[in-house]
């Protein structure tokens, strides 16, 4: 089944945060697949916000790879962009199963970079950017 969300414009962010957030269901591992500029690091801010997360504690883990943020609950949210991956190797070198295998939410930017090593129950989750600027979010479940 094809879920799809549209954001018209950056007013719509946050509601589009809560409806993924509710579609998305028990799943913890969520691969984020679009262009650069795209949107990935504003929509994971908004998820984030979404769990209560401060929005300003949101930030992009380019080179750290993996920043951890405390949702109201007090569970944790691991954000990791691999853009800067070379190899499979620096991902393990952080830890990256012991992250996908806590249980906590895993939000990631840039998965192609280490496709091989996804989980086999890691939702891909792709943003395409409209002509006009908005911006669909997609998955397929």
């Amino acid at each position: 089944m094809l879920h799809t969300i549209t954001i018209s414009n950056l007013g719509e962010i946050d509601s589009a945060a809560a409806q993924f957030l509710k579609e998305l269901g028990g799943r913890r591992l969520v691969a984020f697949h679009a262009p650069m500029g795209a949107g990935k690091t504003t929509f994971i801010t908004a998820l984030c916000k979404s769990l209560g997360v401060r929005d300003d504690a949101v930030s992009s883990p380019t080179f750290a790879l993996v920043n951890e943020y405390r949702a109201s609950d007090g569970q944790s949210i691991f954000h990791f962009d691999f853009y800067r991956i070379e190899k499979t190797a620096e991902a393990l070198d952080i830890g990256f199963y012991d992250y996908v295998d806590s249980g906590c939410l895993c939000l990631m930017e840039w998965p192609e970079n280490v496709e091989e090593i996804l989980p086999e129950e890691t939702l891909h989750v792709s943003i395409k950017v409209l002509p006009d600027e908005s911006r669909v979010i997609s998955w397929e479940e």
